[in-house]
C-alpha cells in the first residue's frame, strides 16, 4: 500500500513500542475475567487481557479456540456470561454495537453489491448524518490511502479479490474507530498477495495510529503483523507475548508445537549448575542446555529444538558422538526454495527435523537420502519446558 514517503511510518516507533512493559501505561482495551458459553459449551474461559493504544494485537489459535468469540464480544455482537470489557476505561456492558468506537472487518468483506466502491466506503458516514462535503473528502482520503483512487465508481464485481478487500478496509476505517477488528481478513487471498498485504496492513496501522486486533489461525501472519500475540486454546489464553518470545521462548509443549516446527525431546534433569544443565534423554544420550531456575535432579523436562537450530553434517569416519550430538539416517528431504528440510531417523528411533538455508545455487546436495549424518546443537539453542 504505497502511502508515499511523507506517510511512511517511523521504523523506530515499532522497534521501541512496548507499553505492556510500562507499569504506568493504561490499557485501551481490558478484558477482566470474561467468560462466554454457548449451549453449555465454554467458548471463552475466564480471559483477562490488556491491549494498548496503537498496538497491533493478534489472537492466534486453532479453529474453535474462542478467538473470534472474543473479538465479537468486544464488538458487541455477543454478551459475556461473566466478567467485564472496558474500552478507554468505560464499561461496554450497556453499550450497543453501533455506539461503540469499534469497527469490524469480516472475512467475507460483506460489501453491498448494488453500491459503488465510493458508496460502500461512504455508507457508515451517511448513517451518521455527516454533511456531503465531509463524506466526500473522507472517502477520497481513504481510497487514496488504500490505493483505490480513481476506482470509486466501480462496483464490487468489477474488482479483484485484493481490491475488494481494500474496499472493506476503507469502509471500516473511514469512521475512524478507536479499535479496528479484523476477523481472518486475508484468508480469501492467494499466498503471495496475502504476504504483500500483511506488510501493507502494518504500514496502514502505523499511518493511522489506530489499535488493530486481528484474529487468525495462520502463525506466519500473526508473527509478521503483530506487536504481541495471544495464543489461545479451548477458550483460554495459553501465552501472551511478542512474536520473538512466542517462537524462541514458548511456555509449553503445546505452544512450541503450534507455532512453527519443533523437535521435542523428553528427558530428566541429571545435574544443574548456575550456567548449565545436564539432561538424560529418554531415547538415550545426554544433552547440555542453558540452566533454568527451579529445577533439580530427577525433574522431568522436555527440550524444544527448532529445526534451524540444528546443524547437520555427514558422519565423519572415526568420529565419536558427544553431548548434544545424534547420529542417524536421512529418510526424507523437502526442498522449499530458501531452505531444505531434512528428516532424520536417529539410531534410537526418534525422528528429528533439521532446516538448512540454501545459500548457493547447488545442483547436487552434499547430503542425500539414506546418508548417515550427525545432528548437533549449541546448549543455548534448546528451550527447557516443564509443561
Amino acid at each position: 500500500m504505497d502511502i508515499g514517503d511523507a506517510g511512511k511510518p517511523d521504523a523506530g516507533r515499532r522497534r521501541d513500542f512496548a507499553p505492556w512493559n510500562d507499569p504506568a501505561a493504561r490499557a485501551l482495551v481490558r478484558f477482566k475475567g470474561v467468560t462466554k458459553r454457548f449451549s453449555g459449551i465454554t467458548a471463552v474461559d475466564d480471559v483477562s487481557l490488556d491491549i494498548h493504544t496503537r498496538e497491533f494485537f493478534a489472537l492466534l489459535g486453532p479453529s474453535g479456540c474462542g478467538k473470534t468469540t472474543l473479538l465479537r464480544l468486544l464488538a458487541g455482537f455477543e454478551t459475556p456470561d461473566a466478567g467485564r470489557i472496558l474500552l478507554d476505561g468505560e464499561d461496554l456492558a450497556d453499550m450497543p454495537p453501533h455506539r461503540r468506537p469499534v469497527n469490524m472487518m469480516f472475512q467475507s468483506y460483506a460489501l453491498f453489491p448494488h453500491l459503488s466502491v465510493a458508496g460502500n466506503v461512504a455508507f457508515g458516514l451517511k448513517q451518521e448524518g455527516l454533511v456531503r462535503e465531509e463524506i466526500s473528502a473522507r472517502v477520497a482520503e481513504m481510497l487514496a490511502l488504500v490505493r483505490l483512487d480513481g476506482m470509486g465508481s466501480r462496483k464490487p464485481y468489477q474488482l479483484s479479490g485484493g481490491q475488494r478487500q481494500r474496499v472493506a478496509l476503507a469502509r471500516a476505517l473511514v469512521k475512524r474507530p478507536k479499535v479496528f477488528l479484523l476477523d481472518e481478513p486475508l484468508a480469501a487471498l492467494d499466498k503471495k498477495l496475502r504476504q504483500d498485504t500483511q506488510f501493507e496492513l502494518m504500514e496502514l496501522q502505523e499511518k493511522l495510529d489506530v489499535t488493530f486486533v486481528i484474529v487468525t489461525h495462520d502463525q506466519e501472519e500473526a508473527m509478521t503483523v503483530a506487536d504481541r500475540i495471544a495464543v489461545m486454546d479451548h477458550g483460554r489464553l495459553v501465552q501472551v507475548a511478542t512474536p520473538p518470545e512466542i517462537y524462541e521462548q514458548p511456555n509449553s509443549r503445546w505452544v512450541a508445537q503450534f507455532v512453527g516446527d519443533v523437535n521435542l525431546i523428553e528427558g530428566r534433569v541429571v545435574a544443574s549448575t548456575p550456567g548449565e544443565m545436564l539432561i538424560e534423554a529418554k531415547a538415550g544420550g545426554r544433552l547440555k542446555v542453558a540452566s533454568v531456575s527451579g529445577l533439580s535432579a530427577g525433574d522431568a523436562v522436555c527440550i524444544a529444538l527448532r529445526p534451524e537450530k540444528l546443524r547437520i553434517e555427514p558422519v565423519k569416519a572415526g568420529s565419536r558422538g558427544g553431548d548434544n550430538s545424534f547420529e542417524g539416517k536421512v529418510w526424507d528431504i523437502g526442498y522449499l526454495g530458501d531452505v531444505s528440510i531434512y528428516k532424520v531417523r536417529l539410531d534410537n528411533g526418534l525422528v528429528m527435523q533439521a532446516a538448512v538455508a540454501n545459500m548457493t545455487r547447488m545442483v547436487e546436495r552434499p547430503i542425500g537420502w539414506n546418508d548417515r549424518v550427525t545432528l548437533t546443537f549449541a546448549p543455548q539453542a534448546g528451550v527447557v519446558l516443564t509443561r
